[in-house]
């Protein structure tokens, strides 16, 4: 089945040349220039997935993420921004959205970020490594040093507190917590998480692993992701 992209984007030359490379790769395109068109869009025909630009007069893509999410739309979505800067991809993982490529961006990108959003979407992501067979948990439960996931309902806990996850959060955190004390390069994270390593100059991963700490690590609780310098990145309670 034809899967579905609604883009949002003001800048025309970027609209037309994203929609036509979209449609050539399969997908169908439904483009249009705002934040306005692209909330009546979305509640008129439900898309397989989101491109939204940030920034765009009106109503621009963090408010449109936000409004979706607080609907109870979990349709994925992806950030097309100009801004590096970390504290506003962070912006943009806040409002919702579950993952962003950086303008100038390289088609193959989008279409590798929208395939693993939609694989993840289908479930049909790729499998964590195997466990070994005496610490295995048990089916859509996962447990461990004070933190609780329950994968079906796609909610975790850290002791009591009840954490607001993005769906690439959720889904690197069960990573990073079914392999506990494990240290996970980061191309393993990549291919599990984004099912494409894009290599060493990425900040994609750090931001998230950030974002993630930031959710975690309430007040006087110890760290639960570590970096491991050179490598990646382990979860365990020091």
């Amino acid at each position: 089945m034809t899967q579905t992209v609604l883009l949002a984007e003001d800048d025309r030359a970027i609209r037309h040349a994203l929609e036509r490379a979209l449609t050539l790769e399969g997908y169908a395109v439904t483009a249009v220039a705002d934040g306005v068109e692209a909330l009546a869009q979305a509640h008129r025909t439900r898309p397989d997935i989101l491109v939204l630009d940030v920034m765009m007069p009106g109503i621009d893509g963090l408010q449109v993420c936000r409004v979706l999410r607080a609907e109870g739309d979990r349709t994925p979505i992806l950030m097309l921004t100009a801004l590096v800067e970390t504290a506003d991809r962070i912006a943009g993982l806040d409002a919702g959205a579950d993952d962003y490529v950086v303008k100038p961006f390289d088609v193959d990108e989008v279409f590798a970020r929208l395939r693993a959003l939609l694989r993840r979407t289908n479930g049909t992501a790729p499998e964590a490594p195997e466990e070994k067979e005496e610490e295995r948990i048990p089916t859509g439960q996962v447990s461990v040093a004070g933190l609780r996931m329950d994968v079906q309902a796609r909610r975790a806990w850290r002791g009591a507190r009840e954490l607001e996850l993005t769906r690439t959060e959720f889904d690197l955190l069960e990573l990073l917590a079914r392999n506990a004390g494990i240290v996970l390069d980061h191309a393993t994270i990549y291919d599990r998480i984004w099912g494409y390593d894009f290599g060493p100059g990425s900040k994609n991963l750090a931001v998230y692993v950030g974002y993630l700490r930031r959710k975690l690590d309430g007040p006087g609780a110890p760290a639960l992701i570590h970096t491991v310098r050179g490598v990646g990145y382990v979860l365990r309670e020091d």
